[in-house]
């Protein structure tokens, strides 16, 4: 049971442990993006970056928060994915992406519905994979 609402049982969770898996998650989520891009193209290469996105998010919350629950870290990725998704209707991410790589990356330039779509794709798997990876190391 956890101490504290959205987060899992401290007793269970080690902190740097968590962490470093997290950061190693990370690197291996950018690694898999790179390598989506570089293998495949269209529509599976830009939504499979958007659902790998918001995984990648899942991951660095993870880092910040190593006890949150696998839910809640799904919940916050896909609540910042969409959120600059939909701040894209007001075309300061275009701006910015005009005049930076990294903001482009990071931000975008266009809003796309369906994007909406991937993203709770990848919250969705990533959430499955917390929750594995969670519920095996409280079964220990």
């Amino acid at each position: 049971m956890a101490l504290i609402p959205g987060t899992c049982d401290s007793a269970a969770v080690d902190p740097v442990r968590t962490r470093l898996a997290a950061a190693g998650a990370a690197v291996a989520i950018v690694g898999v993006g790179l390598a989506l891009r570089a293998v495949a193209a269209g529509s599976v290469a830009k939504y499979g970056g958007d659902a790998l996105y918001t995984v990648l998010l899942l991951a660095l919350v993870v880092l910040a928060a190593p006890r949150v629950t696998p839910l809640r870290a799904a919940a916050g990725a896909l609540t910042v994915s969409w959120v600059i998704e939909f701040l894209q209707l007001s075309g300061i991410p275009a701006e910015l992406s005009q005049r930076s790589t990294v903001a482009r990356l990071v931000l975008g330039s266009t809003f796309n519905p369906p994007d909406l779509f991937w993203y709770t794709v990848g919250a969705a798997a990533g959430w499955l994979v917390h929750t594995a990876i969670t519920t095996r190391r409280t079964r220990r």
